[in-house]
């Protein structure tokens, strides 16, 4: 009964998930939903707003690098089971993504506003590449992994959960984070760029640059030399090969 109740939990944290990433689309995009990032929040004065948006922001961060630490996962798996402990970090981090799409305050001072018809097309063509490759980057390493569904699925089997194997395949052999490769394009791709957009913009890219830091000083760690040579031969962002490297050689 633990094993399916664990299992029912991973894939209910899976489906709240799906739901904030399409959220996200929405709330980036300006798109269907009745809250985004420009439109339908509730009203308030710039320092308000500022402070709120703040606020939510800095709780997805805290969140996100303290959960996401290797010491917290040691501590952390000694009150929860280690088949859920992904489906909780994705579950924790997805809600409170939905509390920011909903309590955020717009801020609709204009930065810029691309109006030529090429211009708008190639702005609104970034932004669902930008989606396209955070979604296909998952799947490139392994998304169900990612997102704690193998985890239960394989406590449900009685199967041993091992560790998922070092491996640079699709957009990896060009570049060591394609996923958050894709969000900042999609975060910054926009035709209509108001002040409220640019700080969300600003602060999550900060947060990326930031937060892979801590990861990579993890992944070394854990990996060990295979991930220290795939730095050496593969940038963070840029699909360029570093000076006398093969992109992806690991060598």
């Amino acid at each position: 009964m633990g094993r399916i109740i664990a299992f029912l939990y991973g894939v209910i944290s899976y489906v709240i998930f799906l739901v904030s990433f399409l959220a996200a689309i929405g709330f980036v995009g300006n798109l269907i939903l009745p809250r985004t990032i420009d439109a339908g929040g509730a009203e308030a004065s710039f320092g308000m707003a500022l402070l709120i948006n703040a606020a939510l922001l800095g709780l997805f961060a805290v969140q996100h690098m303290i959960m996401a630490r290797v010491k917290f996962k040691e501590w952390w798996t000694k009150i929860v089971p280690i088949s859920v402990g992904r489906s909780t970090f994705v579950l924790f981090s997805s809600l409170i993504l939905i509390l920011l799409f909903w309590e955020w305050r717009p801020m609709p001072g204009l930065i810029w506003n691309v109006e030529h018809p090429a211009g708008y097309l190639i702005l609104q063509a970034l932004f669902w590449i930008g989606w396209v490759i955070v979604l296909l980057s998952t799947f490139m390493i392994n998304h169900f992994d990612l997102f704690g569904l193998r985890q239960v699925y394989l406590n449900l089997r009685g199967e041993e959960l091992k560790h998922v194997e070092f491996k640079t395949s699709g957009l990896y052999k060009f570049i060591r984070h394609p996923v958050m490769a894709g969000f900042i394009i999609a975060f910054w791709a926009t035709p209509v760029m108001t002040v409220g957009h640019l700080i969300f913009a600003l602060a999550t890219t900060g947060f990326i640059l930031i937060s892979l830091q801590l990861e990579e000083r993890d992944l070394v760690a854990a990996i060990g030399e295979d991930y220290q040579n795939y730095q050496k031969s593969t940038r963070m962002f840029l699909p360029f090969p570093k000076s006398g490297q093969e992109v992806g050689s690991g060598e």
